[in-house]
């Protein structure tokens, strides 16, 4: 049996262009882990903001990865600090789906602090056990961007909730452990580090004349690169301001600035790139920067593999997926020594690591590595080893569905029944509520019609004939009761129906004695006249009986009646009308069918008790009043009532003339 996983990334689509503002490394997470889920045999299923009317709101995006454009907010790219007030919505959306597509998803993982509050909402409903990548945390973010930090102050209380609640956090790197267990006080014991990865067959070394004769790039060129989100935290800033300090000691570079909002670098677009071409002209070097925009993941390794040095100098990083993909591509990174990227790039063996905001560091290392080319070599060649023996997407997935599994397997069977249950009940409300309301409108001339037959039957004197098998025996016996007793007006003559189904001694001894087949078409032989109406029910439309019970009723002059489901079977052409209710779903069509009964019980009876109302106008005869004894309560919402007093107190009503 498969597993499912629903994936949460409510504002990081692994279908977005890298290199935006909201657009980065968390993308290329889930899509990474999707792709490697589904290639483990798992289902996955990545729900993310639809922020674009042209995208569909379900898509097959590889084998076993299902893309789901949620509809919460503006069908529009939105800043994912203003993203909170649609996660209701967000969340209401995905239960609705779950119910539609009768799933039950074994785990949700959630990622980024919004997705594990739509987490923790559809544990506390549904009971599915959840795990979280923050990717980033609210506390550390705002501890570094003070002010600039636009996110709500409500963030922290929900990350506190999200942590109480996870059945289990995935920390990206030992800094990301240390900030959860002591800004959060979460519990050692349910975090477990998985770093992010890269994979081989996208990023891997390429020759670097070749890589930059794609690009155009000259041949001696000294080329420094920096790929990623265009934001402040980034430290872009301080790369351009090395150029001036590197200048100093004799050594002249190219750097090379990957993103933005566009393809074309536009600073009335992304304005942190004319904020950096402000700087680069302050410290003299526009000259030496060139923006290149926003670029596919598909010619990312020429840009890592045109590249002499990787540089990536954030004032904090959860993980930095950029300097894993760098190294693979065999090119040494200068980072910043925060978060992930102290974790996976080896000060002194495949780059070097700095401290943030220190342009003069960086040209220091920069300037050592261009006069000792060697080293650079060294650094190339430890870089691809360690991506690849540590950190392929692979190897990452594989870890996680082990966690996955220990996940699965801590949840207690009781809550698993009740997530059942639960999914069982919502969606088959929602599977009736879509039946019923889908009939409305389909079958409303059909039942009018219908309705109109069995009025003019009773009106002339004839009766109903009525049968079905199984549930629909008894649908037909219920149906006939209803003409027979009374349906909502309590004073109204019984009309005359008759349900097949409900002599035992008639149906046993001709089943036995003759066949099955023919237990209704014996009866409507012998209770049929001209001008009475057979009604039949089935959810199927097949069964030989009826098949049988119609075909006597035709030859006898009697008008046919089907009330099916499906195609409407053999019924439905024998049938003189038929009220086909539209679903494939034997416990469906019944449902409806039972709405349609009571619809035809209401249409009939209102339509005599209008005739009766009719002729007794016409008539004009005054009705005689009736004496009833004192203390007696009569309802009689079809007549009016009059009252009068006596000795003893009485109270004194009509009588009808039906």
């Amino acid at each position: 049996m498969k597993r499912t996983i629903a994936l949460i990334s409510e504002h990081a689509s692994p279908f977005a262009m890298l290199g935006g503002v909201d657009s980065g490394g968390q993308n290329v997470y889930v899509g990474q882990i999707a792709k490697h889920l589904a290639s483990m045999g798992y289902e996955v299923d990545v729900f993310t903001r639809r922020d674009s009317d042209r995208l569909p709101e379900v898509a097959e995006w590889v084998e076993g990865v299902r893309l789901i454009h949620v509809p919460a907010g503006p069908a529009a790219p939105v800043r994912k600090e203003e993203l909170l007030p649609y996660m209701a919505e967000f969340t209401d959306y995905i239960l609705r789906f779950c119910r539609s597509q009768c799933l039950t998803y074994d785990l949700i993982h959630a990622n980024f602090w919004m997705s594990g509050l739509v987490a923790l909402e559809l544990k506390r409903l549904l009971g599915i056990p959840f795990v979280i990548t923050f990717h980033a945390l609210g506390r550390v973010r705002r501890q570094f961007q003070g002010q600039a930090d636009e996110f709500p102050d409500e963030r922290f209380a929900i990350e506190d909730q999200v942590i109480a609640a996870a059945d289990h956090i995935i920390a990206e790197c030992p800094q990301d452990e240390l900030d959860l267990t002591h800004l959060y006080a979460a519990n050692p014991a349910r975090i477990t580090i998985i770093p992010c990865g890269f994979d081989p067959t996208e990023f891997s070394p390429l020759s670097k004349p070749l890589a930059r004769v794609a690009l155009g790039l000259p041949a001696e060129e000294r080329v420094m690169l920096q790929l990623g989100r265009m934001v402040p935290r980034k430290g872009v800033d301080t790369v351009v301001q090395s150029l001036a300090h590197l200048q100093n000691r004799g050594v002249t570079a190219r750097l090379l600035v990957v993103g933005g909002e566009s393809d074309t670098p536009d600073p009335a677009i992304t304005t942190e790139i004319g904020r950096l071409q402000a700087i680069a002209r302050a410290a003299g070097v526009a000259d030496q920067v060139t923006f290149v925009g926003r670029r596919g993941r598909e010619v990312l390794k020429y840009y890592y593999s045109a590249a002499d040095l990787f540089i990536t100098t954030p004032w904090y990083e959860p993980f930095g997926i950029t300097p894993l993909e760098a190294m693979a591509c065999g090119t040494p990174v200068i980072g910043s020594k925060v978060g992930g990227i102290k974790f996976t790039v080896q000060d002194g063996e495949t780059g070097y690591l700095v401290a943030p905001n220190d342009p003069i560091a960086i040209a220091d290392r920069v300037a050592h590595l261009y006069q000792y080319p060697q080293i650079l070599k060294t650094f190339q060649r430890q870089a691809i080893q360690r991506a690849n023996e540590l950190f392929t997407w692979q190897k990452v997935t594989r870890t996680l569905a082990d966690l996955y599994e220990e996940v699965i397997a801590a949840s207690q069977p009781e809550t698993r029944y009740q997530t059942k249950a639960i999914s069982i009940l919502e969606r088959g409300f929602d599977r009736v509520l879509e039946a019923l309301q889908s009939s409305r409108f389909r079958l409303r001339h059909g039942i009018l019609q219908v309705a109109e037959v069995l009025y003019d039957c009773f009106a002339r004197g004839g009766k109903l004939l009525i049968c079905g098998n199984g549930g629909s025996a008894a649908d037909a016996q219920h149906f006939a009761a209803e003409f027979v007793g009374r349906f909502k007006h309590p004073c109204r003559a019984g009309l005359p129906a008759l349900a097949l189904t409900a002599d035992t001694a008639i149906l046993t001894a001709w089943a036995n004695d003759v066949a099955y087949e023919q237990v209704f078409a014996r009866q409507v032989e012998a209770f049929g006249r001209p001008g009475d109406v057979l009604l039949v029910i089935s959810t199927s439309g097949r069964s030989a009986n009826l098949v049988q019970a119609l075909q006597v009723a035709r030859s006898q002059g009697l008008d046919c009646i089907g009330l099916v489901g499906g195609d409407g079977g053999a019924v439905r052409s024998l049938a003189d009308l038929s009220i086909l209710v539209p679903s494939a779903d034997p416990q469906h069509i019944q449902e409806v069918q039972i709405v349609v009964i009571h619809l035809l019980c209401e249409l009939v009876e209102e339509r005599w008790l209008d005739r009766i109302e009719g002729e007794k106008q016409r008539s004009g005869v005054l009705e005689q009043p009736v004496v009833v004894p004192h203390g007696i309560e009569v309802d009689r919402p079809d007549v009016n009532l009059v009252t009068v007093e006596t000795q003893p107190r009485v109270k004194v009503s009509t009588v009808s003339q039906l």
